[in-house]
Parts: structure tokens; C-alpha cells; sequence
């Protein structure tokens, strides 16, 4: 980073925008802003969280900015760390948790096709789960096909580490695209046959309570035996979600269990600029990680393909085909989430490059599934 501060000037981690500083306490006062990335000196940061009673200790110290680029943040519990096997099913449809809601905020532009709100959650500690895990929720009322019962759950892939956004352990965070359903003839918004979980989430306001279940999933959970490991994810969309978890975890905060130190490569497909979800964050460690991380970014409705059409993300597979190939060879990991339609043709892409190498997909992907490399969720 090129900006320098003055001599023995004391400054904490880049701890993200304006709004969120405001929401969780910190004073506007004595800010230093270099490339988008807000900084606050310390002796005006109050370190305690309106969400939790826990003050973060965060030693004050002389240092260069390139010195408190990496700095990470501490967190807790640190028991969260012991367990060997995830937390699962710890509340099941019959007997949910009873959460709050802590903050809605849109996440996208005004030219951004619909709305991705992302929401925090305070399960007060008691609905523990780790990156790559779901929470199920149950919107209010009553289910239309069994009058008298109430919603199916619906599932949402946690876009936060087991810590939460406050580091605390007691919050977790969903990205959640707003269902619209328009009327293909009039063309008009037809409230009734609305997306009901993800318009009750969005429209949700600090304080709500919502029916929380969960946590599930085990195929997306981020492998930490090798820290080391190559990690290739691939979103589209609200897909992103566990990804930003597991960035967050190698990137943001001090985890003395996991250091990481292997590549983590995202590519991530949205329809235009102002679609992208968490590119301040991801940029960020662009920059301050240079060696660990890479951001690919599919824009459909501005970017072109090699073939002049509509740039999607197995585009961007394609393009970079012979360095993944690699990378899977060598035991690297590859995750898929986001819309059901996002896997055929990136199967269709991974099956056209391995035929041009002269390789069997088919025996390929049966033994990536083997060694445990390959991790699918699509909804």
C-alpha cells in the first residue's frame, strides 16, 4: 500500500464502512480514509459492541500501515474452536430457536437487477455453526398448501464465520436476494406469488424475531487440515455466501488454530457492477494478500466472452482452464454455490477443456469426488 501515515501514528484494522461503524458503536471522530478503506485511531474507537458486553483487547502499538493491513482482529470464544465434529440439527422445525434480527442492509447499487439484503442475526451463542453450515428459517404464518401448519423451512447458506460479523460468537450473517415474481403477461409484480421467506427477511427490522433451525450441511464445510491447501470457489450470486465466511476466516481475524497460508481463488458471477456482493471486502484482501488470493469477476450484462456473448463465470473457468487443472491435480479444492442452472454449463465447460487435454471428465470428477476435492451446493 503506498499511503503512509506520520511517525508513530497508532491505527486498528480496517474495520469497514461508515453505516456498519455507526451500528455497532465506534465514533465518527479522528478517521483516516485511504482507498475506500476507512481507518480509525484507536483512542477513538469504543470497543464495545452494543450487541455484546465483551470489549475486544486490542494492543495500541506504533506501526507502519502495511503493518496494520495484516493486523487481524480478534475473536471469541475461543472455544469455538474445540469441537471435532460441527454442530448439526441443534433445532429442528418442531422446536426452533428464537432469534433477533440485529440489521438488515441492502447490499447492492441502484442499476443492480432486484435486491440482496444482508442480514445479521443474534442467536445469542446458543446456535453454534461452522463456515459453509445453513441455518433454516421458518417465515411467519401459515403454510398455503397445509392450512393450520405453520411454513416449510427454508434453507440459507451462512455468510459469516462461526464468529459472527462482531467477532463475538453470539451473531451470524445470511445474504438473502429478495423474490420477486413478475406476471409475464402484464409484466407487473404479483405480491402473491412472492418469495414469502425471503421478502419476511428482507423487510425484517432490528428487534424482529424470527424462527431460526439448524445448523446444516456438511459438504461445504472449509477443510482446515492443511492450511496451506488451494481453495477454488465458484459463485453465482447470493452463492457467495459461504465464501465470504471462509475468506473472512483466513483473511479477517486472528484464529490461532488456522493460519492460513495456501490460495483461495474466487470467481464470482453477478449481472453488473453494481450486483457484486462484499467487493470492498474482497478487494481488500486483494490487496493486503496478494500471494493468498485471487477475485475473478464474471459481469453478464458488462463483459463479453472470447466468443462475444454474455461473459458467465464458466467463461472464466475457461479462460483460466489450464491453471485449475493444475491446481485440482494437485489436490486443490473446488466449490460450486449458488442457482441450480450455474452447474450445467460449467460442466459442460470442465468436460469440453479436460477432452481437449486429452483427459476422461467423467474419470476425472469420479476421482475429485473420491479425494473429497469437490463440494456442490446449488439450490
Amino acid at each position: 500500500m503506498a499511503h503512509a501515515l506520520g511517525a508513530g501514528a497508532s491505527v486498528s484494522p480496517s474495520v469497514g464502512t461508515d453505516a456498519s461503524l455507526r451500528k455497532t458503536g465506534f465514533k465518527d471522530h479522528n478517521k483516516l480514509r485511504f482507498d475506500n478503506k476507512l481507518w480509525i485511531t484507536l483512542s477513538s474507537v469504543n470497543l464495545k459492541s452494543r450487541y455484546s458486553s465483551t470489549k475486544y483487547q486490542f494492543k495500541v502499538m506504533s506501526m507502519s500501515v502495511q503493518q496494520a493491513v495484516r493486523s487481524k482482529i480478534p475473536v471469541q470464544p475461543l472455544e469455538l474452536e474445540n469441537a471435532n465434529e460441527p454442530p448439526l440439527n441443534l433445532y429442528k422445525p418442531k422446536e426452533p430457536y428464537t432469534a433477533t434480527i440485529v440489521s438488515v442492509e441492502r447490499l447492492v447499487g441502484p442499476k443492480a437487477p432486484g435486491e440482496t439484503c444482508h442480514i445479521v442475526i443474534d442467536h445469542g451463542g446458543n446456535v453454534p455453526y461452522w463456515e459453509g453450515q445453513s441455518y433454516g428459517i421458518i417465515p411467519p404464518g401459515e403454510n398455503p398448501k397445509k392450512p393450520g401448519s405453520p411454513h416449510n423451512v427454508r434453507l440459507y447458506s451462512i455468510a459469516s464465520t462461526r464468529y459472527g460479523d462482531s467477532f463475538d460468537g453470539k451473531t451470524a450473517s445470511l445474504c438473502v436476494r429478495r423474490a420477486i415474481y413478475y406476471d409475464p403477461e402484464t409484466g407487473k409484480e404479483d405480491p402473491s406469488k412472492n418469495g414469502t421467506c425471503s421478502n419476511f427477511l428482507c423487510n425484517s427490522k432490528p428487534g424482529d424475531k424470527i424462527q431460526l433451525t439448524g445448523p446444516s450441511g456438511k459438504i461445504m464445510l472449509l477443510p482446515e487440515g492443511d492450511p496451506n491447501a488451494t481453495h477454488i470457489m465458484i459463485a453465482t450470486g447470493t452463492g457467495v455466501a459461504p465464501f465470504r465466511g471462509y475468506l473472512r476466516r483466513m483473511f479477517m481475524e486472528a484464529v490461532t488454530t488456522y493460519k492460513f497460508g495456501g490460495l483461495a481463488w474466487l470467481f464470482l458471477g453477478v449481472a453488473n457492477t453494481d450486483s457484486l456482493l462484499y467487493d470492498a471486502e474482497f478487494s481488500s484482501y486483494l490487496k493486503d494478500y496478494p500471494d493468498n488470493f485471487r477475485y475473478d469477476k464474471a459481469l453478464s450484462r458488462e463483459q463479453k466472452n472470447k466468443n462475444g456473448g454474455k461473459m458467465y463465470v464458466q467463461d472464466k473457468i475457461e479462460e483460466y482452464s489450464d491453471e485449475i487443472f493444475k491446481l485440482l491435480d494437485g489436490g486443490a479444492h473446488i466449490y460450486f454455490c449458488g442457482l441450480k442452472g450455474m452447474m450445467p454449463g460449467i460442466q459442460d465447460t470442465l468436460k469440453r477443456v479436460a477432452e481437449q487435454r486429452g483427459e476422461s471428465w467423467d474419470a476425472k470428477l469420479s476421482q475429485l469426488k473420491k479425494n473429497k476435492q469437490w463440494h456442490v451446493e446449488v439450490y
